[in-house]
Formats: structure tokens, C-alpha cells, sequence
């Protein structure tokens, strides 16, 4: 099953279930309300990012190709950041290169959707919590990161508007430790790994954010990125593309 968020011809912003000949049977409200359809299909729409103010959480170094590549120690327990719920933006809409913006990369990141609260879940009970998957950009301005984690934080860095693109759509019933991750940059492959390759599982994740703090619906897990991450720069075009999700495309623009 396939979920979008989208906005109709006549400017409504709704969400439906996608059907294969690209029609949306709409929902009456949010998918974490319920998913029986209403009845109505709705058709020549713009499909939005599949959230609307989610808290976002990251993961840092969390594939063990990216940590060989990086130098970095592997992490004892997940590396965790916050991204603000402006960084949100929609297939298709530009990624703003900051006028702050000296070295800016993008990171392809296989995306977890929270589909009910949740509390001290253990890992087998962890995916239960899980309404699907989609695909996330965490862009990241380098420079600013460097001199952030010095300081011991990594907020502004990851926390520009429109750094962090979503979707096109959730999609359900996926095998998050397997599935095929790709990130490009104007055709050319640039990251390409399966999610077997994760240091901490999205069970493991969902599960060790839960033990802190009660997971809600509409919650986000970028899940880190692979080997590969590179700069971009205005005029570059952005696919993030993971398996059974889609392709998640973007321009980037300077400001």
C-alpha cells in the first residue's frame, strides 16, 4: 500500500491511498486516523511530503560502510539529532543553498513513519509501531556541522528550511532490512547500498528511542546514510530513490 499527501486541483490538501493507474482514493482524515477511503478519487494532483509538522529524528553514522569511510569510531548506541519540522520540504521543491552555505551535501536515508504512540517498545514489538517507510534527503552544511559538533551540538547544520526533502509516499508492508538505497546527483550514482548494512536496525532504533520518550504518530526516523554523501550545488538535481517507496527528486536552488 502506497500512501500520499497531496494537493488537489482546487488548492484542498488531502491524503489517499495511491492506485496503480496514479488515482488517490482520499482518506477522510490522516492515515493515523484510519485508512478506509471515503469514497471520493481524486486525480491531477501535487503530491506534498508525506508529514506535516513530524518531529524529525536522525541517526549519525549508522551504516558500516559509511563509518569505514568516514574514520569514525563505530558508535556504542545510536547517534541521535533533532531536525526542525520547517526543515520539511516536498517532492519537487527546490532545496534552498543558503547564503550561509559553504559545503553543502546531500544524504540519501531510508525514512521510518510512526504510526501510533508508543512507549518502551521492545525490538520485537518496535515494528508494530511502524506505519511505513519513505525517503528522506538529510541535507547537511558541512562547515557549519564541523564547527558545531566541536561545540558538542548539530543543530543549524542539518536545520535550514528545506533541508529536509520527504517522500514522494509511504509506502506499507516493506522489509526494512532489505531493501535497495540509491542517491544521485543529476543521473549519476552516487550512493548505492541495501539496508542490510545498518549498524542499528530499525527495529533496534524505534525500540531505543521508545525506552526515552513516547514515539507519536506522524513521528520521522532518518535512519542515517551510506557511503558516498557529496556536495551539491544550485543548478544540481537530487534523486533519492529507495525501493518499493520511489523516487524522490529535487532541484537545488540558491537563495
Amino acid at each position: 500500500m502506497k500512501i500520499a499527501r497531496y494537493r488537489t486541483v482546487n488548492g484542498t490538501v488531502a491524503w489517499g491511498l495511491l492506485d496503480d493507474n496514479g488515482s488517490a482514493r482520499r482518506l477522510p482524515a490522516t492515515p493515523f486516523d484510519g485508512l478506509e477511503p471515503t469514497g471520493t478519487v481524486d486525480t491531477g494532483f501535487t503530491l506534498l511530503a508525506p508529514a506535516e509538522t513530524p518531529r524529525i529524528f536522525g541517526v549519525g553514522l549508522n551504516y558500516v560502510s559509511h563509518i569505514a569511510e568516514s574514520g569514525a569510531e563505530t558508535p556504542k548506541r545510536p547517534l541521535i539529532f533533532m531536525k526542525p519540522p520547517t526543515a520539511l520540504a516536498d517532492p519537487e521543491q527546490p532545496i534552498v543553498y543558503p547564503k550561509e552555505g559553504e559545503h553543502v551535501d546531500f544524504e540519501a536515508e531510508l525514512t521510518v513513519v510512526i504510526g501510533r504512540t508508543a512507549r518502551r517498545l521492545s525490538q520485537d514489538e518496535a515494528l508494530s509501531a511502524v506505519l511505513g517507510y519513505t525517503c528522506a534527503n538529510d541535507v547537511s552544511e558541512r562547515i557549519i556541522q564541523a564547527e558545531e559538533m566541536g561545540q558538542g551540538a548539530l543543530v543549524v547544520c542539518k536545520g535550514f528550511d528545506t533541508f529536509c526533502p520527504l517522500g514522494p509516499v509511504i509506502a506499507t508492508d516493506l522489509d526494512p532490512t532489505n531493501l535497495e538505497l540509491k542517491g544521485r546527483v543529476n543521473g549519476e550514482t552516487r550512493q548505492s547500498i541495501n539496508t542490510s548494512d545498518l549498524l542499528f536496525s530499525v527495529a533496534e532504533l524505534v525500540s531505543y528511542l521508545s525506552q526515552a520518550i513516547t514515539l507519536l504518530p506522524g513521528d520521522l526516523i532518518l535512519t542515517g546514510t551510506p557511503h558516498g554523501v557529496g556536495p551539491v550545488q544550485p543548478g544540481d538535481v537530487v534523486e533519492i530513490e529507495l525501493e518499493g517507496v520511489g523516487i524522490l527528486r529535487n532541484g537545488v536552488v540558491a537563495e
